[in-house]
């Protein structure tokens, strides 16, 4: 039977059910990743399940989020990371080494595998032909553990790329252009396949930027497939013998198709506060701009700094302007210094920031109060850069250089010629000895905990009927940045769930952890694609320990409805969309959890008298959990 990649991949790894778009299936997972934001949860999760040593052929401990080390919580969590890694048998990498994702794939992601982990934007190992799901952390505990990793059989979209990037259009213009035919729920339950004669003239870190920002569709993940380009960066990386051609079947079917043509694009930009919110940069002509930063899991290769190098060289940022800017990984810094290339960069009046996610996840570099930003990154989500009133613009890096040497937006059609795509060095540099690798027996290794690392919490199986108030009621698109903000003093308490769940939807509601604490719990009612965003489980986690029930809304976003599940939040969805307009905060609701069935309808009795139907969209095994209190539970009552 002619199979497209992605189902070829799912086929060799499937250990459960059948491959039927919707139908629940189990896979192996080959490698996990994750980073300090959300690893540090994941391993005390992993500790919890009881497991000597991880099963996977490679896990990978990150640091690259909470690197600025304000007092001892991070710096505590990340002794206690790296002592886990090598009790466990992890690989560590310590704080500035660079970012999960550049370095994943510049190290260990391989052309066929699976990767599950603790980062949205996971996908970004897509790339190189590897299938990588982004997840919460207790997903990628269990995957350590060596259980498999369960999602619902994606549909499988083949994205046609035909012609060339020309001008100064770059591979980030291929990713918005098609957030802003798609928008960010268009991607739920699909996983994108890219081929055609236009991709196989993209190089693996143009298409490492396309498949990251997948995410930001809501995609289960994206994919290349593995050819003479692939071939060629791993050669370059010293990693030939990870090679391995990949690619769809020639009379493959998908479920869908979407062709663009690389030569029609030209430089895109998307707007406040939304990914999907695309335009193009000619049309923002004048727009001043008050800082500019390079860098993320995004665009921060070789590639896009040696690009950004080359438009500044000889030239000045005005003093007006902040540009920033923050290497991948410390490989990218020395082969930019191997080539002179950071000194273009520094003359032109840029900071040169740490390896590391840094502004991206508000961890420094906020803009001025009521700022325009235009940033290479992924997300620009309102209050996400720590500066609320903030205007972020995403944009390529070739877009970020222009804007920053003029202060403002202007048409490209007055950028003059763009440089020629810089191609990877034939000698590249490894970094390999920068990485931790674990003893061959971790038993003896003393695990380091700090005062700020809390025991895990422990919930209560799901009673047979719920009884509570509508603690808060909010729109469409609530992104886990609005359930639980980023920034240096939130996200230095990851380790710490009593700490941090003093945040929940706190710059959305101020009053709300007081209020939910005084109803002794409740409901969030939400709109269309609530949760969608990062990956991070303490947006679950939290709510969870201060008494959310479950969550009724209109749609839910991926990565958050199963974090809901494994913390034993119901997620319900409501059939008719008037309720949700007829629902105030502050309604009292009764839930009959005890009729619950999977994928069945519900009545829930307001106490106005209305009679609500709710449905779910959950497996038996998923309501089982939920029914146990979440995952962990779930787990331990198995063995």
């Amino acid at each position: 039977m002619a199979r497209n990649l992605t189902q070829k991949i799912i086929a060799a790894h499937l250990m459960d059910g059948t491959m039927s778009p919707g139908s629940e299936v189990a896979l192996r997972i080959d490698q996990t990743l994750t980073q300090d934001a959300t690893g540090t949860m994941a391993w005390l999760q992993f500790e919890a399940i009881g497991i000597e040593r991880v099963k996977t052929e490679l896990s990978v401990s990150y640091v690259d989020h909470n690197t600025l080390q304000m007092g001892f919580r991070n710096p505590d969590d990340h002794r206690y990371l790296r002592s886990a890694a090598a009790r466990f048998g992890a690989v560590f990498s310590p704080p500035g080494t660079g970012i999960c994702h550049q370095l994943h794939l510049e190290n260990f992601a391989r052309p066929g595998k699976t990767l599950v982990g603790s980062d949205s934007h996971t996908p970004t190992a897509g790339g190189l032909a590897m299938l990588a799901f982004g997840a919460g952390g207790l997903s990628v505990a269990l995957a350590m553990a060596g259980a498999p990793y369960v999602i619902a059989m994606p549909k499988v979209v083949r994205v046609r790329l035909e012609g060339k990037l020309t001008g100064w259009a770059a591979a980030k213009d291929v990713i918005l252009h098609l957030l802003g035919l798609l928008t960010v729920k268009g991607g739920v339950g699909k996983v994108f396949e890219f081929s055609g004669p236009g991709a196989a003239s993209l190089t693996v870190p143009e298409r490492a930027t396309i498949t990251n920002m997948g995410a930001e569709l809501g995609a289960t993940t994206s994919i290349f497939e593995s050819d003479a380009r692939t071939r060629d960066f791993l050669t370059r990386m010293g990693r030939a013998s990870h090679f391995k051609p990949l690619a769809a079947d020639t009379d493959a079917a998908f479920d869908d198709e979407i062709v663009i043509d690389l030569s029609k694009l030209e430089p895109l930009a998307a707007c406040p506060h939304m990914p999907d919110r695309v335009v193009t940069v000619a049309s923002l002509d004048g727009l001043t701009v008050d800082q500019v930063a390079v860098g993320s899991c995004t665009n921060s290769s070789y590639a896009d700094l040696k690009t950004v190098a080359l438009t500044l060289k000889g030239k000045r940022v005005p003093p007006a302007t902040d540009l920033m800017v923050s290497p991948g990984s410390k490989q990218v810094v020395k082969m930019l210094a191997a080539e002179k290339l950071l000194e273009p960069i520094l003359d032109a009046g840029a900071r040169l920031l740490e390896c590391t996610c840094g502004p991206c996840i508000g961890m420094g570099g906020s803009p001025v109060s009521a700022g325009v930003s235009a940033r290479t990154f992924n997300r620009n989500f309102e209050g996400r850069s720590g500066t609320q009133d903030a205007k972020v613009y995403l944009v390529s890096p070739q877009t970020a250089a222009n804007v920053a040497l003029r202060g403002r937006f202007t048409d490209p059609a007055g950028w003059g010629k763009a440089p020629r795509k810089p191609a990877l060095p034939k000698k590249i540099p490894s970094i390999k000895k920068l990485f931790v690798f674990p003893p061959k027996d971790g038993s003896g290794v003393e695990i380091l905990r700090g005062p700020n690392i809390a025991p895990l919490t422990k919930f209560d199986a799901l009673p047979a009927t719920i009884t509570g108030q509508v603690a808060l009621k909010v729109g469409d698109d609530i992104t886990t940045d609005h359930i639980l903000p980023a920034g240096a003093q939130i996200t230095a308490l990851r380790s710490n769930i009593p700490a941090i769940s003093e945040y929940i939807f706190s710059r959305v509601d101020k009053d709300f952890v007081g209020r939910i604490k005084g109803l002794g719990g409740g409901f969030i009612l939400g709109g269309e694609n609530y949760g969608q965003g990062s990956s991070r489980e303490h947006a679950a986690l939290g709510p969870r320990h201060l008494g959310v029930k479950a969550v009724i809304v209109k749609s839910l976003a991926r990565i958050h409805r199963a974090n809901l599940v494994n913390f034993g939040i119901l997620p319900l969805l409501l059939t008719n969309k008037a309720d949700y307009d007829a629902l105030e905060q502050g309604a009292t609701l009764t839930i009959r959890a005890a009729d619950l069935t999977p994928g069945g309808e519900l009545e829930i009795i307001a106490d106005s008298g209305r009679r609500i139907t709710v449905t779910n969209d959950l497996t038996a095994k998923e309501l089982n959990i939920i029914q146990a209190g979440g995952l962990l539970n779930a787990a331990r009552a198995r063995s």
